[in-house]
């Protein structure tokens, strides 16, 4: 399949959503489509799988009725049928039934059976009770098929069901799917779905340019990024990590350099997002022991692997991104102060936990790591408390370089933003400015960056250059005489400067000039008295 079909089958999916929605939210509609398409992805790998585990006694064709080639063997084989599942829940790490595979519900679609809705419920209970692995545990708990919004009774909710997964079945089978395409195709609904949702999109969505760039500039080599990529990295987190695009980023942007992850982990406070996180990453064909995604709150660190006070059991991680919430309020107590993420610091304000966020993740950066934070730019210039943690962090040498992004990128705030590299052992002595604010193309509702924008940005980090009105690396003493205070405009300034005016050569230009006017006068009137005309 080509580029282009990959597109096409996201396109014609997201034309499938906005047509059937109707009056819907788009938050609420995405949780059902991207849900059918996670249940399309799993009963095509259960299938594969079951097709290999049973060999030459896998039916052949379709049974009658619509059934699926496992239906027909477990009628025919129903004394085996708990062996087999063993075997799928120790090799795949979950089971379906056969009456709840992607191909008999969108059977009962086709033909508009009334028990479509029940079929479906028992189905997802199935999956997340009956697997091996707590990554299914619950996946399916916020998907509510007993919905008004779907209905105002059964028989409404179940015929409105019939039509969006028949049409679903249509649009998908139009294309030749393989994991990596479904894939591409979630992603897109993802990103599509954010732009409809306006706000909220910043809950659960970074723009992917965005998310280019972090991905990029964390699997460069950390004390000096001219070497190129890592070969490996043991561990990735991303302690906001929304549908977790940015850890699929990070990934993707190493296995391409030829390089390996050992595991990735997240964490998201939405419940919601927490389970399209864990279904976006077993749909991108990374096995369930290969991540950890947790639902909770970052701030409260009640994750256990992140919570240990034996620095010699401490978790570390080699690459960090994150896109938190901006300007979160919270409510920290006093207690909270003698938290090990912030004692050295101090506590972020209450009206502010940017750096809260920041400081969880630096916390947990090993000492050969690199973290990529996406921030306001009020971290960059605020006084009080925010400037206690941002000079100490300055003052120990751990900001390695700030990237100023153009305004409106975000579905969720118009505001600009930057990127902050952090490092907990860095090779520079300076700090490495980058001022991409004009560096953008305008779009109706918000900018974009090309994709020469993002190479830009990743190569001046990767080489440290400077360049006039980009990129400047600036001296601790620079930053210390104005007093730790980071906005970027300050160091690398956009302006073209005005060109000086020499008064002296313009006052001898319009000297010169008159002369001139006067001499072409004479010369005029010479021709007009030779005419016997009076003169001008």
């Amino acid at each position: 399949m080509t580029q282009n079909d990959q597109t096409q089958l996201g396109k014609t999916l997201w034309k499938i959503a906005d047509e059937l929605r109707g009056a819907m939210n788009a938050d609420d509609f995405r949780d059902y489509m991207l849900s059918f398409l996670f249940l399309r992805y799993l009963s095509d790998n259960y299938e594969t799988a079951a097709k290999k585990e049973l060999g030459k006694d896998y039916p052949a064709l379709n049974g009658n009725g619509g059934k699926t080639p496992l239906s027909v063997w477990y009628e025919q084989n129903s004394d085996d049928v708990q062996e087999f599942e063993k075997q799928m829940r120790r090799k795949v790490h979950y089971v379906i039934e056969p009456n709840h595979l992607w191909n008999s519900i969108a059977e009962l679609a086709r033909v508009q059976n009334d028990e479509l809705l029940r079929t479906l419920q028992q189905g997802f209970k199935y999956i997340e009770n009956k697997s091996f692995e707590s990554a299914f545990q619950g996946l399916f708990s916020e998907i509510n098929l007993d919905s008004d919004k779907l209905g105002k009774n059964y028989e409404e909710r179940n015929k409105k069901l019939c039509t969006i997964i028949q049409k679903i079945a249509e649009g998908i089978n139009q294309f030749s799917t393989d994991i990596d395409i479904l894939g591409d195709a979630y992603e897109y609904l993802i990103g599509q779905f954010a732009a409809g949702s306006g706000k909220k999109a910043g809950e659960f969505y970074t723009p992917q340019r965005i998310s280019d760039i972090l991905s990029a500039i964390v699997t460069l080599d950390s004390q000096d990024p001219s070497k190129g990529e890592k070969k490996k990295l043991e561990r990735v987190l991303d302690f906001a990590c929304g549908s977790g695009s940015l850890l699929l980023n990070v990934r993707k942007r190493i296995n391409e350099a030829g390089g390996t992850i050992g595991k990735i982990f997240g964490q998201e406070k939405n419940i919601t997002t927490y389970n399209l996180a864990r279904m976006n990453m077993l749909l991108h064909g990374v096995k369930d022991t290969e991540f950890e995604i947790r639902h909770g709150d970052t701030l409260l660190n009640e994750w256990d692997i992140l919570n240990e006070m034996n620095p010699a059991k401490k978790i570390e991680f080699d690459a960090i991104v994150a896109n938190p919430p901006f300007s979160y309020r919270w409510d920290p107590s006093e207690a909270m102060g003698e938290d090990f993420r912030f004692k050295s610091y101090g506590l972020a304000p209450k009206s502010a936990a940017d750096f809260a966020f920041l400081l969880h993740g630096f916390h947990f950066l090993g000492e050969e790591g690199t973290m990529a934070i996406i921030l306001p730019h009020g971290v960059l210039f605020r006084g009080g408390s925010e400037e206690r943690i941002r000079t100490k962090l300055l003052k120990d040498r751990n900001i390695d370089t700030v990237i100023g992004l153009p305004a409106n990128l975000f579905f969720s705030t118009g505001i600009p933003v930057c990127i902050m590299v952090l490092k907990k052992c860095k090779k520079f002595d300076d700090v490495l400015f980058i001022n991409a604010v004009d560096h953008f193309e305008k779009g109706k509702r918000q900018n974009n960056l090309l994709p020469e924008n993002i190479e830009k940005i990743v190569e001046t980090y990767r080489e440290r250059k400077e360049e006039t009105r980009y990129s400047r690396r600036v001296s601790m003493e620079e930053i210390e005489k104005n007093e730790f205070n980071l906005n970027i405009s300050r160091y690398v300034s956009t302006s073209v400067d005005e060109e000086i005016v020499d008064l002296k050569e313009v006052n001898k230009k319009l000297i010169d000039l008159d002369k001139d006017i006067t001499k072409a006068r004479e010369t005029h009137n010479k021709f007009l008295t030779e005419l016997g005309l009076p003169p001008i």
